[in-house]
């Protein structure tokens, strides 16, 4: 594979308006292969796609690229009237070729056609490895599921063949056979691709790994899973050496008490021995000065091994990670064990939801998962499924999958104070800080986060509400989510006591929730109990 450079970031830095520091001095050289970029929610990795997409310019240093930047944001799903032409990048000759067959034969539509006279037929083709079809081509990204979207959209960026492409969590809201089809597109893939995810299944299928952490840049030479056991070992190897100038700086410590002890009983012998009239005064004057000259070196010397080892101390512990992780504490929903809760229609038959009961819906992307959930959540919803869902509380909390609860002209603050208008604004700070929001950013606005923070965002508002849910409605909750917080969301869910209703796509996160019942939904809306 070819190892000329296809972006190079030289100092590269950017500043919000607010003056606040969102990247400062990145230096690195991304290949021309597929690299796989991994980092903590909040560390800047979809803002640095924005710098090397152009959509942002930096305030310090440089991008320098070997070609043209295709990029698929997170966002890519929140334009809900884009049609699937949009997605693809070809709404404009579509139209312009529609306007000439139907009899408007203005320059201007021509000029915007140029060769592509067969547009429809490729945009068909690409269309159909999404699942989906010519006849598609204007349906709104509102009426896509998330999945069928987003497999569009990447479809759109491999029609373009731009030399560099950028994916920005691709296999969110994928089903398990559209993630086989984008692992076909990945391993295929022409020009440089730089992917971030937390699919580890796509980000074995890189060649490189890249980290962005605290502030820094770094490329590993292989993919996900071997940096992994690379890190662990090294990570192993730090703690031991932390523990290990720990017992030395103690030992320093030690020595140092132990001489300043000595060094009083020896000036004590020496002033008893004077009053006593033991020794000439010349003399006595004389030990003192020595002493007093040999316990100032002592004491230089203790004083410079103990700060070497506190520095050694430092330095180990600067290698050991100390990863912050959201802490959600859940409310007691009290939910009796018999309380009904939700009832979920399919064509077939019906199931019941009651008490603290933990259910899965799954299925392929399009069948009606979501609209399940919207029914449930919103019995007025105008979209209609096969299968349908009856509330029987007034009290759900609903986590979307496009993350579009939230007002993104609003702080971070006032979306959260909106569910809970009666808390106080600093008992609110203090509850955000739990999800990793805090300071400044609580004041940010929405449109400014990444899609991990609006993760958090969704989640604080979610799980802050008065009075608490009675019933949990998450679809898709760890699209967004790096695998430290999925770790947390799970301890937090696994100590709800209240219902709950989850899709996903993820097989891993669902057995770690302890699923009581897994109904799959198919296409003609049936609903059938599986092992979860």
């Amino acid at each position: 594979m070819a190892t000329a450079p296809s972006l190079t970031l030289n100092d590269l830095g950017l500043d919000w308006p607010d003056g606040t520091v969102a990247l400062r001095g990145i230096t690195a050289t991304f290949g021309a292969g597929r690299t796989g970029l991994v980092g903590n929610n909040g560390s800047g990795k979809s803002t640095l796609f924005r710098l090397l997409a152009g959509e942002l310019t930096p305030t310090s240093g440089g991008i320098t690229a070997g070609g043209d930047v295709a990029f698929l944001p997170q966002t890519v799903t929140l334009d809900v009237e884009a049609t699937a032409a949009d997605l693809l990048g070809v709404r404009a000759t579509v139209d312009a070729l529609r306007a000439i067959e139907s009899g408007d034969v203005a320059e201007r539509n021509f000029d915007v056609v140029g060769e592509d006279w067969d547009i429809v037929t490729r945009a068909g083709e690409v269309m159909r490895s999404a699942g989906l079809g010519e006849a598609d081509l204007d349906r709104r990204v509102g009426d896509l599921s998330g999945g069928e979207a987003i497999l569009v959209a990447i479809a759109g960026l491999r029609l373009r063949a731009a030399p560099i492409t950028l994916l920005d969590e691709p296999t969110n809201n994928l089903d398990r056979d559209a993630r086989a089809r984008l692992a076909g597109m990945v391993r295929s893939w022409r020009g440089a691709l730089i992917v971030v995810s937390h699919d580890i299944a796509l980000l074995d299928l890189m060649d490189d790994t890249a980290e962005l952490r605290d502030g820094s840049l770094t490329i590993f030479g292989g993919p996900f899973s071997v940096w992994r056991e690379y890190l662990e070992v090294q990570q192993a190897a730090a703690l031991q050496g932390q523990r290990a100038a720990e017992q030395m700086v103690k030992r320093e410590q030690l020595q140092r008490v132990e001489a300043e002890t000595k060094l009083a009983h020896r000036a004590s012998t020496g002033r008893k021995a004077f009053l006593e009239k033991r020794v000439p005064k010349i003399v006595a004057n004389g030990r003192k000065s020595s002493a007093q000259a040999s316990a100032g070196k002592l004491r230089t010397d203790l004083d410079g091994r103990l700060q070497d080892a506190r520095q050694s101390l430092d330095d180990a512990a600067a290698r050991v990670r100390s990863d912050a992780h959201i802490r959600v504490d859940l409310p007691d929903a009290g939910v009796p064990a018999r309380r009904r809760l939700a009832v979920l229609h399919g064509t077939n038959r019906e199931f019941v939801l009651q008490g603290p009961e933990r259910v899965a819906v799954v299925g392929p992307n399009g069948v009606g998962k979501t609209t399940l959930l919207q029914g449930l959540v919103d019995p007025d919803s105008s979209r209609e499924g096969r299968a349908t869902a009856t509330a029987h509380t007034e009290r759900i909390g609903y986590l979307t999958q496009r993350l579009d609860a939230l007002d993104d002209a609003l702080s971070v603050l006032e979306n959260v104070r909106a569910a809970a208008p009666s808390v106080p604004p600093g008992e609110v700070r203090n509850r955000l800080a739990r999800f990793l929001i805090r300071g400044d950013a609580v004041d940010r606005a929405v449109s400014t986060l990444s899609g991990g923070e609006r993760f958090r965002v969704s989640l604080a508002r979610l799980l802050l509400a008065e009075p608490p849910p009675q019933l949990l409605v998450l679809d898709e909750p760890t699209n967004n989510l790096d695998l430290q917080s999925v770790d947390q969301l799970v301890a937090a869910l696994a100590a709800y006591s209240g219902g709950l209703l989850v899709v996903s796509h993820d097989d891993v996160f669902l057995a770690r929730l302890g699923i009581d019942r897994t109904l799959r939904l198919d296409a003609e809306g049936a609903l059938v109990e599986v092992e979860p």
